[in-house]
Parts: structure tokens; sequence; C-alpha cells
């Protein structure tokens, strides 16, 4: 993907598959050109299996995949978010996300309530409760 927009965390893209009112929001920021890591499609593949099975599950974060600059947790990857961490009061993938954001210097589209409620500076955080 040549131009991007946003990064996409694991509840942006649950909310997407789940057709959940911030659905139409994620959809326009895939249009735009949008990101996410690895870790975190690793994290709605968990979530989603748990609701309708591996298989579907599997299918739908490969779907999601070829909508997204998907980011791998190579190593300094691992070491943004490793720091990230650092400060606490987030889940390691969470911070993948944020990472991910910090490095492309790209809004981070969420609804996770500890994700929102972050102060970085430099970090844009657009809230798709609202």
């Amino acid at each position: 993907m040549d131009r991007l927009s946003a990064v996409l965390d694991a509840w942006a893209l649950i909310a997407f598959l789940r057709d959940e009112p911030a659905a139409d929001r994620v959809r326009q920021a895939m249009e735009a050109g949008a990101a996410a890591s690895w870790v975190n499609l690793g994290e709605v593949l968990y979530v989603e299996a748990r609701r309708q099975g591996e298989r579907r599950a599997e299918e739908a974060v490969e779907a999601l995949a070829v909508f997204l600059d998907a980011r791998p947790a190579e190593r300094d990857a691992a070491r943004r978010a490793g720091l990230v961490k650092a400060r606490g009061g987030l889940s390691y993938a969470d911070c993948f996300a944020v990472a991910t954001a910090e490095e492309l210097e790209l809004p981070l589209l969420t609804g996770d309530p500890e994700i929102v409620g972050l102060q970085r500076a430099g970090l844009q955080i657009e809230d798709l409760r609202r």
C-alpha cells in the first residue's frame, strides 16, 4: 500500500467484522489505506475463533489482511512495543498498535478505553465509540 491514512487496532477490526456502529468509519479508513500490526490481527483471530470457530476466524483475518498494510512483528516493532509497555497500562498487543501508529505518524483508530485514555506526545487517537 502506497498511501496510508490510519492505523487500526484489534478493537477497530472486530467492530468492522461484527458490523458494529464503528464499522463504517473503519471501512472508510481501510478504503483510504490503513495499517495494522500482525499482532493485532492475531488478537482478532483468537477473539473471533472463540466466538465463531477457528476456520471462520482464520478466513476473516485473511480477508482483512488483503485490505491492510499488515505490519510484521519484527525486531524493531517488538522493541518499540516493549518500550510502550514499559510505561504500563496497556496489553502487549495494544502496545503494538500504539507503536505502529507512532512509527507511521498516523492516527490510531480504536474504541479500546485503555488506549483512548493514553497520553503520549505526538500520538493521535480517534475514539471510535463516538
